[in-house]
């Protein structure tokens, strides 16, 4: 069977699978603003204990990185990511998760050429490029706070 190229345009169109991104944006909004919510009730909790905000501030993000990676250790982070989509990952849960799952996957290789050397496969280029956008935003920043 021959196909002309508006015919094949034609039915590549019709069998593509549909976008399903504004299902995943909801989904990512409503996880995320979850996983935030719980940050602020953490922090309600640590300021009603009688803490500073400073401290409390400080313990909140602590306790979202140890959730997250016990839910990773556990095996649960992943299929709550599966539904949240980016949900989990723009919070610092999801820079938890991302030094987490390769510390436990490659553990069997050894301290040092194991978890050591994959903890930051994942994390190594956010830590890169996020470390040298601060340093040029900041360098930007100065140049124009000289003029």
């Amino acid at each position: 069977m021959e196909l002309s190229d508006s015919e094949y345009q034609a039915l590549a169109k019709r069998l593509e699978p549909k976008s399903k991104t504004p299902k995943n944006c909801v989904k990512a909004f409503l996880f995320g603003g979850a996983i935030c919510a719980l940050g602020q009730g953490l922090k309600n909790v640590w300021l009603a204990l009688g803490l500073a905000e400073q401290t409390a501030l400080t313990l909140t993000s602590v306790s979202l990185i140890f959730l997250a990676a016990l839910l990773t250790g556990l095996s649960v982070f992943d299929d709550i990511a599966k539904h949240a989509g980016a949900g989990t990952l723009v919070p610092i849960t999801g820079f938890a998760n991302s030094i987490t799952a390769p510390a436990i996957e490659f553990k069997t290789e050894g301290f040092v050429t194991g978890l050591a050397v994959k903890m930051f496969t994942i994390a190594g280029p956010v830590l890169v490029y996020g470390l040298s956008a601060s340093a040029l935003y900041g360098l930007i920043y100065w140049l124009v706070r000289q003029f």
